[in-house]
């Protein structure tokens, strides 16, 4: 919503917002913009008399400022319809769908097209290191966006990329997620198949072909030409060398050598994905393998928050165990001598309700000691992450995690904080409390 706003005050639109909770970086970045936030759902709001009002998917029946807006017959639509019909009618929509990857791939793509000159505007879910905001308006015919499979507001309960009617679009995985609104794994598979439905003869999608789910949707029916990465049959990534850095092949031609700073198989199907669909806007792989040797990333994807006495502490938006895996087997592969201190957040819906809890303990494999932070969980955490045995510390206040984690780091650790919220500011406490420990005498 933040990046929604974002865009239509570029378009000139006045536009103002609220929300229970303001913080940054969003905060700041529509700040910059000249966009006045309101914290909390006052339906005094009613007095700043817009035009329309632009509703998010957290707003429920109940909230105060939705039931006045009801009571008084005002107009209003949810974000992804008010973005569809108002900008991206006109545009070449390139967007990226999938459990996981999401973000990375639309900050790859973005990236790859604006080093190509193309200056492509975008709607990313986190915030690409090389460009510094989440969304971009611009005079391009091409725009990016992440293409959510959750719902889109109370009133309109399909998934939010249904309004994004995408000209090349990326299936990069499908997994069961999102249990507050998904019964199974097959309703997710009828949305991505109601979605691709909608995707043009004259498009492309980018399909990942070792996906069994993704496989199934297609078998439903597909009237868009596929073009798969990850097979024999497409792109693929050779083996990683000590530095990261992996060949790019397409039916088995090279296409050149990525060298770049990220690590993990998913980031480099993540890269296949992106350079596919560049390549489907017009961007010659060989530019795409040049742009993601200057790939920076996306914050809150295994970014380094500070170090103090010795311990690096890093933050990822992990929160799924699948994403939990493979973020912390990346780092192991990329600090093998390095002890893994895991700190995770069961924040989202799902992991509050505990419908994948049981696929946890595995997911930790790679770290050394795994830290829980228990508030507000239905589930005995202690007893899910009991087969951790003393690897596993369950705690529910967070200056006692911070102290629990601090006591136990020592110089040449990695901490890596894994959520999809704030955690409380735990990694600046941490920071705060390691450096303290630094400048303790003897």
């Amino acid at each position: 919503m933040g990046g929604i706003a974002a865009i239509a005050s570029q378009a000139g639109h006045r536009v103002t917002g609220c929300d229970a909770n303001v913080y940054p970086p969003m905060s700041a970045q529509l700040a910059a913009l000249g966009i006045e936030l309101i914290e909390g759902w006052s339906a005094d709001q009613l007095r700043l008399a817009p035009d329309l009002w632009v509703v998010g998917n957290v707003v429920t029946r109940g909230n105060p400022l939705m039931e006045a807006i009801l009571d008084r017959g005002e107009r209003f639509v949810s974000g992804p319809q008010w973005l569809a019909e108002h900008f991206l009618y006109r545009k070449w929509v390139l967007a990226v769908a999938g459990t996981h990857g999401k973000t990375t791939v639309s900050a790859m793509l973005a990236w790859i097209l604006q080093r190509a000159g193309r200056e492509p505007g975008f709607l990313i879910g986190g915030v690409p290191a090389d460009f510094e905001v989440s969304a971009r308006a611009s005079s391009s015919s091409l725009f990016v966006i992440e293409a959510d499979e959750y719902d889109t507001a109370f009133f309109d309960k399909r998934s939010k990329f249904l309004h994004y009617r995408g000209k090349t679009v990326v299936l990069n995985n499908l997994e069961f997620d999102h249990a507050d609104i998904f019964g199974d794994l097959a309703d997710i598979e009828r949305q991505f198949h109601h979605y691709v439905r909608t995707i043009q003869s004259s498009g492309r999608i980018v399909l990942n072909g070792r996906d069994e789910a993704l496989k199934r949707v297609l078998t439903r029916g597909c009237w868009t030409p596929c073009e798969v990465f990850g097979s024999p049959a497409g792109w693929e990534a050779g083996e990683p060398d000590g530095a990261g850095a992996f060949e790019v092949a397409w039916q088995g031609r090279a296409l050149g050598r990525v060298r770049w700073r990220l690590t993990g198989e998913y980031n480099r199907m993540n890269a296949l994905a992106a350079l596919a669909a560049a390549r489907h806007a017009g961007v010659r792989p060989e530019e795409g393998v040049e742009a993601l040797a200057a790939y920076q990333g996306v914050r809150r994807r295994m970014q380094l928050r500070g170090s103090a006495s010795g311990v690096e502490v890093y933050d990822d938006f992990a929160h799924h165990p699948t994403a939990i895996r493979v973020t912390l087997e990346g780092l192991r592969q990329r600090d093998p001598g390095a002890r893994i201190l895991a700190v995770f957040e069961p924040r989202s819906n799902t992991m509050k309700a505990g419908a994948m809890k049981d696929a946890l303990p595995g997911s930790f494999a790679a770290a050394d000691q795994v830290y829980v932070y228990t508030s507000a969980l239905a589930w005995d955490a202690a007893a899910v992450f009991a087969p951790l045995g003393a690897r596993a510390h369950c705690l529910s206040d967070i200056d006692a995690l911070v102290a629990t984690i601090a006591a136990e780091a020592r110089q040449g650790d990695r901490v890596l904080v894994m959520s999809n919220g704030a955690f409380g500011g735990i990694h600046e406490k941490l920071l705060a409390r390691l450096g303290e420990r630094a400048h303790t005498p003897g």
